[in-house]
């Protein structure tokens, strides 16, 4: 198993290498220049790693011993963080509106506020901008609740690297592995509630009607501190950007008797996958 890890790794390096070199050896005109990065990259198309790769001779990076190093790792965690966490967060929550309707109507309700630019007679299926997503405060206070009962990595590990005592008072040692679950405290009364069980949007939500930041010490499927994590709003943008466009325009039947059960593995996905029924939906009757 050890051996075929190496490899495995050997193969993921040196595709990343390949495509840092590749960005490296392409024309200076296609590269953004160091000033207002961010808008020209919307503007270009450019992506994540040649965005990094403009901060490698900068102070932002000085302090690094390898910014080469810095690369692959940022590489490898963009590849290994937004892909099976997503999908399997979202297979969840689709689940979880068959067995919630009432959810999925005010998700319904909040999309079809949003005016639609297109022609009513335009067949193509209508999906959502950034500028739509950011205003979609229950549907964001769904997936909150959906990551909170179905958090996508279900247990935690950590390195200790310096002597210190955690709050229960237990003192760890360099070298130790702590390890913590984000799965079992969301069904404890004593955390969130007697209502812990309930898959309920509403907790997330202000009496002003905005997401609350009440729970941040208690929500940590993204980290929390210095250790949050750096693709939180990425994934919440492209889960709420899926979730948009294909409740807007479809309806989903889970079929009668399919067992639904966790499947053991780092990230939590289920066992025999989410078997449905999609129809196309009616705009008017959504």
């Amino acid at each position: 198993m050890e051996k075929t890890m190496a490899d495995a790794r050997e193969t993921i390096d040196g595709f990343i290498e390949k495509q840092i070199s590749a960005r490296r050896e392409e024309p200076q005109g296609r590269t953004p220049p160091p000033n207002n990065l961010e808008k020209e990259a919307e503007a270009e198309g450019i992506d994540l790693l040649s965005l990094y790769m403009q901060y490698e001779n900068k102070d932002e990076m000085a302090h690094l011993k390898s910014p080469k190093t810095f690369l692959r790792d940022t590489i490898m965690s963009m590849m290994a963080a937004g892909t099976d966490t997503t999908s399997g967060a979202l297979t969840w929550f689709f689940w979880l509106l068959s067995q919630n309707p009432f959810v999925e109507a005010k998700i319904l309700q909040e999309l079809t506020s949003i005016p639609n630019p297109n022609p009513t007679t335009n067949k193509q299926p209508r999906v959502f901008n950034s500028e739509d997503l950011g205003g979609l405060v229950y549907l964001h206070a769904a997936l909150c609740e959906c990551l909170r009962l179905y958090p996508p990595v279900p247990i935690i590990r950590k390195r200790v690297v310096a002597t210190d005592h955690l709050p229960s008072g237990h003192r760890v040692e360099p070298g130790m592995d702590i390890f913590y679950s984000h799965y079992a405290p969301a069904r404890m009364e004593k955390i969130w509630g007697k209502d812990c069980l309930e898959f309920r949007p509403e907790r997330w939500i202000s009496e002003q009607g905005v997401i609350t930041f009440d729970h941040t010490d208690k929500f940590m499927v993204f980290n929390v501190g210095p250790r949050s994590c750096l693709g939180k709003d990425v994934s919440f943008t492209q889960m709420k950007a899926v979730v948009a466009a294909v409740l807007y325009n479809f309806q989903l039947q889970v079929l009668r008797d399919h067992v639904v059960a966790p499947k053991i593995a780092v990230v939590l996905q289920m066992e025999n996958g989410l078997m449905v029924k999609v129809r196309e939906r009616a705009v008017a009757a959504a």
